[in-house]
């Protein structure tokens, strides 16, 4: 079996940080000042909970295939917007605060970020904390554009656990203040597993081809590789071997194609945003799209003190 040449396609795919150099400072805000005149002089606390690191950006590593497949003219690129809901509606938010709502829920692998609600703007700076760092220990000084989040009213939330934390906002200005409860639970591996068949068929319908079933086959090998992308994120095993020797073809004599896609870290943190990263590369569609593959196995391995935190395979077969 050989594995097709493919161009290398650069994507923002992010790998997580470490989130130990949470810098915690006490922020005095004046109003005014009190002097022999009689101005008032109004102080308002906050804890400005982010990190002082820059947000670093890795590439998705090529697709490969035991067989090279071409792409009709009809196969058109992917555009979608893989925001996913947050919680967070567009209802008018009060005067003075920041959301409608008084709490929301989020996966463990942050699956979107943290926004202000009822789409407010021109806020200027702001600053956000957590009550239990344990939960959320704070928040990257800026959001996930290319998930299409703005830095202006969202904020890159640095999950380390499960429960409940208070995430309190506000703007420098004293203008708006709230809090809202934050409710991380953990991540429904075998649902999003499934989920990511789902929204493969949806591409490959559109795309008039035909829908793939699950690969009862090849499922532990889709596990072992995606759990196998914590030490090595290649298409290379740790031991070695070639990815193709996780899931080994019948020995009856017919012709067999597998495939393998692949992606970690904090911008494939749904099934929505993984399918998006395969979808818009050039190589990976292809995966996702050939016409010799009848089945799909996905692995999804999430370890929130490894260095990617989320990890992802797919693994394509006709057996």
């Amino acid at each position: 079996m050989t594995a097709a040449s493919l161009k290398k396609t650069k994507t923002t795919i992010l790998l997580s940080l470490n989130a130990a150099a949470i810098l915690v400072a006490g922020v005095l805000i004046a109003g005014a000042i009190l002097l022999k005149d009689g101005l008032d002089f109004r102080v308002v606390a906050a804890r400005n909970d982010v990190v002082d690191e820059e947000i670093e950006e890795a590439e998705l590593i090529d697709a490969e295939s035991s067989s090279e497949v071409a792409l009709t003219d009809e196969q058109k690129a992917y555009v979608t917007s893989v925001r996913t809901s947050t919680g967070v509606d567009s209802s008018p938010v009060p005067d003075g605060e920041l959301w409608a709502e008084e709490s929301i829920v989020i996966y463990e692998s942050a699956n979107f970020d943290l926004c202000v609600g009822g789409e407010l703007s021109g806020l200027g700076e702001m600053y956000w904390q957590t009550s239990d760092a344990d939960v959320i220990a704070g928040f990257y000084p800026g959001a996930r554009t290319w998930l299409g989040y703005s830095s202006d009213t969202c904020r890159f939330p640095i999950i380390v656990g499960t429960g409940t934390t208070t995430v309190t906002a506000g703007t420098y200005d004293g203008a708006r203040r709230d809090t809202i409860d934050v409710v991380v639970m953990e991540v429904p591996k075998t649902k999003w597993e499934y989920d990511v068949l789902a929204l493969v068929n949806q591409e490959r319908v559109r795309n008039g081809l035909e829908k793939l079933t699950w690969g009862d086959t090849c499922a532990d090998a889709a596990e072992i590789r995606a759990e196998e992308l914590m030490e090595l994120y290649s298409h290379t095993r740790p031991d070695g071997s070639s990815w193709d020797t996780a899931c080994v073809e019948p020995s009856d004599g017919g012709v067999y194609t597998e495939g393998e896609n692949l992606v970690v870290g904090n911008s494939a943190v749904s099934p929505e945003t993984v399918v998006a990263a395969w979808m818009n590369s050039e190589a990976h569609r292809e995966n996702i799209l050939s016409p010799n593959y009848t089945r799909l196995s996905v692995g999804f391995y999430f370890d929130p003190g490894s260095k990617y935190r989320t990890h992802w395979s797919q693994y394509f077969s006709n057996f």
